[in-house]
């Protein structure tokens, strides 16, 4: 056991040139600060679920980077520091993982397992699986799928830009990621962009929020009586799975028709049943379907709530803006859509959304599991204790990282006055996670952004991109963190 290491690490006999090691105090989770709690409760009356991570990045600010929180009779280690966290995620599958609470919640739902939601060796199978139709030589074939989208999400734009409509920016984006995981990843048109029927669009909005919010449900209310939002979500479920079956179905069917596509997939869930289909694999089609589930949810939500708020600090920043905006026409000049080696020489692009990542993580909190007896920093970690990872509170910290609160998307290029900091931005800022359960999908995610801000900065100006309010577009957590209310107003591009 690690508290054992560390004792015994303390107490070895010191060398002849070294100083004796000062023994190591470990803290239980008792000894820790955190908010005052009460009873049956915990803390949980004080925190607003959607509001959650400001809550708790504050108290971090208030008791440190290690402090308690109860929801319920439930304890939670709030973890604020950096290299705390990169442990933690490191030591996953074996040390750290999804909680039971989540896989219990996950099932009861309705919902098959796929790597989001799995642990052990069923996650070791499955991530095999997922990796190599993730591979970027299998996603390159693809990728006339993505400009295909993309031709349709610029057309989308257009009819708004001559109507003189406003754009709301984050159900638009929605859109293109969802059909961006559906044509590109399962080979099946939904065409939410050019049709405004979004069935599935809305069936899947409401399974992450209804997660989030079972999972930290101090009462469940909805095993007591089943309100209309429970109903409306088993619905949802079903719907969702009736379109999975039939993507896993319909990609059976051309492999089958096609045995030449066992070797050569024309995309992602193609691949993804090749590897199911090789000798001693343990997967079948249940978790195939889990795995097109989680990139149906995982890659409509987070890729489309972090062009969101790309575009809304891009707007904030105007300098930034500008260059930008001179990177994709001067690197995409002649095309209305981009060609993949143009996309890959959009380095200020790709920097912008780093830098959004920094700052607006659409996980800004990371829940892990202890697996077994360990400890985070100098506390003891019993096993089956929830640690919460606040993925932002160092990242924004000027202790940290120069200029944080600066959205200056230079600093990941080495370049300019923050060239310094380009080091620092990179190993504390973890968007996509670290270690073994790091997100397999980082390389698509990252050049279905690309491909959709050379849309909008190629062939249109942006107008105004604002809130009801007019104020800088509020913080909601839904399991990711969405903007509230951004609209965008464009004017096509005059050459």
């Amino acid at each position: 056991m690690e508290t054992t290491q560390m004792h015994s690490a303390a107490n070895a006999a010191p060398s002849a040139t070294t100083a004796p090691a000062a023994p190591v105090t470990l803290r239980s989770y008792e000894d820790l600060p955190g908010p005052r709690a009460v009873a049956l409760f915990g803390n949980a009356l004080q925190i607003d679920m959607p509001q959650a991570h400001l809550q708790f990045e504050e108290w971090c600010r208030e008791y440190g980077a290690l402090f308690k929180v109860r929801m319920g009779s439930r304890k939670l280690l709030v973890v604020g520091e950096h290299e705390l966290i990169a442990k933690i995620l490191r030591d996953r599958p074996d040390g750290f993982g999804r909680s039971d609470r989540l896989q219990e919640m996950w099932h009861e739902m309705g919902l098959p397992g796929g790597v989001f939601s799995t642990n052990g060796e069923v996650w070791k199978r499955q991530r095999r699986m997922v990796l190599s139709s993730f591979d970027p030589a299998h996603v390159k074939n693809y990728f006339p799928a993505l400009q295909g989208v993309a031709q349709r999400l610029c057309g989308r734009w257009q009819k708004a830009a001559a109507a003189g409509q406003a754009i709301d920016l984050q159900a638009d984006l929605m859109r293109f990621t969802v059909d961006t995981i559906a044509g590109l990843a399962f080979g099946a048109e939904v065409n939410t962009l050019e049709s405004d029927q979004d069935v599935i669009q809305q069936h899947l909005d409401k399974i992450f929020p209804a997660l989030f919010s079972r999972i930290f449900a101090v009462i469940p209310v909805w095993r007591i009586r089943r309100s209309a939002s429970d109903k409306q979500l088993e619905k949802s479920v079903r719907e969702v799975m009736l379109a999975v079956d039939g993507f896993v179905a319909q990609a059976r069917a051309r492999m089958q028709a096609d045995a030449g596509l066992h070797q050569h997939p024309t995309n992602l869930l193609e691949a993804m049943i090749a590897a199911a289909d090789q000798p001693d694999s343990g997967i079948d089609d249940s978790q195939v379907a889990g795995n097109v589930l989680t990139m149906l949810l995982a890659g409509e939500d987070t890729t489309a709530n972090t062009l969101a708020w790309m575009i809304h600090l891009l707007w904030l920043n105007p300098a930034t803006l500008a260059l930008a905006t001179a990177e994709v026409r001067r690197v995409c000049v002649g095309s209305s859509v981009p060609t993949l080696e143009q996309l890959s020489q959009l380095d200020y692009v790709e920097a912008c959304a780093h830098e959004t990542m920094r700052l607006k993580p659409v996980a800004p909190q990371i829940p892990q599991q202890a697996h077994k007896d360990t400890v985070v920093g100098d506390v003891m970690v019993p096993a089956g204790t929830m640690v919460i990872c606040l993925m932002r509170t160092d990242s924004v910290s000027d202790a940290h990282i120069a200029q944080a609160d600066r959205f200056a998307p230079e600093r990941w290029l080495g370049q300019g006055e923050l060239a310094h900091s380009s080091s620092s931005a990179k190993r504390i800022a973890m968007p996509f996670g670290a270690g073994p359960r790091i997100c397999p999908g980082r390389y698509l995610a990252l050049l279905e952004m690309k491909m959709a801000m050379a849309i909008l900065l190629l062939n249109f100006e942006i107008q105004n991109v604002s809130t009801p309010d007019g104020q800088p577009a509020r913080e909601l957590l839904k399991f990711t963190m969405t903007p509230v209310g951004l609209k965008m107003q464009l004017a096509a591009r005059q050459l």
